[in-house]
């Protein structure tokens, strides 16, 4: 038990450092699955323990990218669970399309897209739903990951052949096009396709989405960082919109504001109405008439007590009146700018997403207790108002009125009223207590309950750790492959260099005879045999003084050694020698060291017959 709790703290220690020096926080995922992946490594290296293991990093820091790359495991494919995809193109992209005008945009998010495979299918179900045009006019899909090395890869866009089984034939041939044995996604379409880093435990969530994917990602993170995880999907997705999970993940136990479109592919929709999709947009300008009304209002809205501006349905500051200027610090040259261009737009609050509400609502939108420190220093509170200004009977709109009320003078009472409320809390805090004690008996069935669900829970949890394990193995599967192909790619190599190797040895019509530092044979070429009669197979591995052959090795010994000590790098000399036919001729022997990055390992000895000089037949 202390040995396990030891290799726990060591663990922890570990991701601590590689959150502090690198900025990815693993605190967040499975305990055991990381444990798994970071052993793997430390196999690799031959680190024995964890704290080795650290150590090898702050020297290495080359290895924090195959860590990563080990932990994050990017196994994913097209169309991934075909019968998901289908029916999120049948029915969830249907539904999408048919809520909207044929101006409205729609939004997707692939959250933990890996290598892109995800965010294209997305591109694809979408592009054939809408058609080419409109695809490229009004849809935007966001793709996100962890792993800059995999957002490469998505980026480019190039994938083999293999890799797009899983897809129909016809959007193989519409959305791919070949080139050099790749196939790339069609460029018109991946403008549409935004890639980018994100870490879902710690990055703002992208908002306003149609449709929100991520798949087989949640099952790597512990419990409470799913449920944070998911909580960040319900602020990203519309009222309406739709959440596509992996197989081996569920809501059920997390989010009761999804409500279930298909269980069992695992497709939610976020609970409620639709949200405003953003500021409308009119023809008509704020305070114009022919009445000549107009100074005298302007004039009225500039005296007013309450800091207010005025703002056109096309977004222009229209008006800022003396209030708002001394309050929030701009001139009154800001109401003759477009929102977007004034510091009003974002300060002290973000007015466009208000707006657009308001448009939308046709009512007053409030946002409270807005933080704000005034010009000459002080500490306010404010609550901002915008009320929509409709054109009379038309169901127009000129534009908006928005007003900044400072509300600190009142946030003493309530913080007086917020102490009072925590003293009945108390008070009601005893009550309940008395009550528990009648509840006993209730607790004790809930107890039971709660244990059926604690082994509901580890089966599920066991479901994802076998899913876990499963993308493992289907990882180092793909590295197996690669690793085979790369193997047959070098022994083709070899198989050449060997010919060549063979073919000057042949070429060279001397009889070359390689030694290794033990005076035995390592290469026998073919001229050798024919001099002296004995095949390569009879001496390789024999020393060369115990051959029966007709070179005298008294005399060849001293170049041969001088050779292996270093002290000559070239030497010959010229005996007689007798051949296979029992000739005795002179014969020229050159000697050279075999040198390597080691050093001499050995020599090469050329032996050269005398043609031109006369033989002599051999005495018995």
């Amino acid at each position: 038990m202390p040995d396990e709790e030891a290799a726990a703290a060591d663990l922890d220690s570990l991701v601590e450092f590689i959150r502090a020096s690198r900025g990815f926080d693993f605190s967040g995922y499975k305990a055991n699955s990381v444990q798994r992946r970071v052993l793997k490594r430390m196999n690799d290296l031959g680190c024995s323990t964890v704290v080795d293991y650290q150590d090898y990093l702050e020297v290495h820091p080359e290895e924090f990218a195959a860590l990563f790359n080990t932990i994050l495991i990017n196994v994913t494919s097209f169309h991934r669970d075909r019968a998901a995809w289908d029916f999120l193109r049948e029915e969830v992209v249907s539904r999408i399309i048919s809520g909207k005008t044929r101006e409205e945009p729609v939004r997707a998010w692939s959250a933990g897209c890996a290598s892109g495979e995800e965010a294209y299918s997305v591109a694809m179900v979408m592009a054939d739903a809408l058609g080419d045009d409109a695809f490229r006019d009004r849809v935007k899909i966001y793709a996100t990951d962890v792993d800059d090395d995999a957002l490469t890869t998505a980026r480019h866009a190039h994938y083999d052949a293999r890799s797009l089984e899983a897809l129909p034939e016809t959007y193989v041939e519409r959305f791919f096009e070949r080139t050099n044995g790749l196939v790339t996604f069609r460029a018109d379409l991946r403008r549409s396709i935004i890639f980018g880093r994100h870490d879902l435990l710690q990055d703002a969530p992208i908002s306003r989405l149609d449709l929100l994917v991520c798949r087989n990602t949640l099952m790597y993170f512990n419990a409470e960082s799913q449920a944070n995880v998911i909580q960040k999907f319900e602020f990203a997705l519309r009222e309406g919109g739709f959440l596509f999970l992996g197989k081996a993940e569920t809501l059920l136990a997390h989010a009761p504001q999804f409500a279930p479109v298909d269980l069992r592919l695992r497709i939610f929709t976020r609970k409620g109405e639709g949200r405003p999709n953003g500021l409308g947009r009119s023809a008509s300008a704020l305070g114009q008439g022919s009445d000549g009304q107009t100074p005298l209002r302007d004039a009225g809205l500039s005296a007013l007590p309450l800091a207010t501006v005025l703002v056109d349905i096309d977004g222009r500051v229209v008006l800022v009146n003396q209030a708002a200027q001394q309050l929030l610090g701009v001139s009154g040259t800001d109401g003759r700018r477009s929102l977007q261009q004034s510091e009003l737009s974002y300060r002290p609050v973000e007015l466009r997403p208000l707006l657009a509400e308001a448009y939308s609502t046709r009512a007053a939108v409030e946002q409270a207790d807005v933080s704000w420190r005034t010009p000459d220093g002080r500490r306010r509170v404010l609550d901002v108002i915008v009320s929509p200004l409709p054109r009379g009977s038309d169901t127009g709109m000129l534009g908006a009125a928005v007003t900044f009320h400072d509300s600190t003078p009142i946030r003493g009472v309530r913080d007086e009223l917020e102490k009072s409320r925590m003293e009945l809390a108390g008070v009601y805090e005893e009550l309940q207590s008395m009550n528990e004690e009648l509840e006993t008996t209730n607790e004790e069935l809930q107890s039971t309950i709660e244990e059926l669900e604690t082994t509901n829970e580890e089966l599920q949890s066991a479901n994802e750790e076998l899913e876990t394990t499963n993308e493992e193995l289907q990882s180092t599967n793909d590295q197996l492959h690669a690793l085979n192909e790369e193997l047959q790619v070098r022994g083709g190599e070899l198989d050449r260099v060997n010919l060549y190797l063979g073919s000057i040895l042949t070429g060279l019509r001397w009889a070359v005879v390689v030694l290794d530092r033990e005076l035995r044979v390592s290469l026998w070429n073919h001229w050798s045999e024919d001099l002296w009669g004995l095949r390569s197979e009879e001496v390789r591995g024999r020393a060369l003084h115990l051959l029966d052959i007709g070179l005298p090795t008294e005399p060849v010994l001293p170049l041969i050694l001088s050779c292996l000590d270093g002290s000559s790098d070239y030497d010959e000399l010229q005996v007689e020698g007798r051949n296979r036919r029992g000739l005795v001729r002179p014969c020229r022997v050159v000697c050279t060291p075999l040198v390597s990055t080691a050093g001499v390992e050995g020599v090469i000895l050329a032996v050269e017959e005398l043609l031109g000089e006369p033989g002599r037949r051999a005495e018995d």
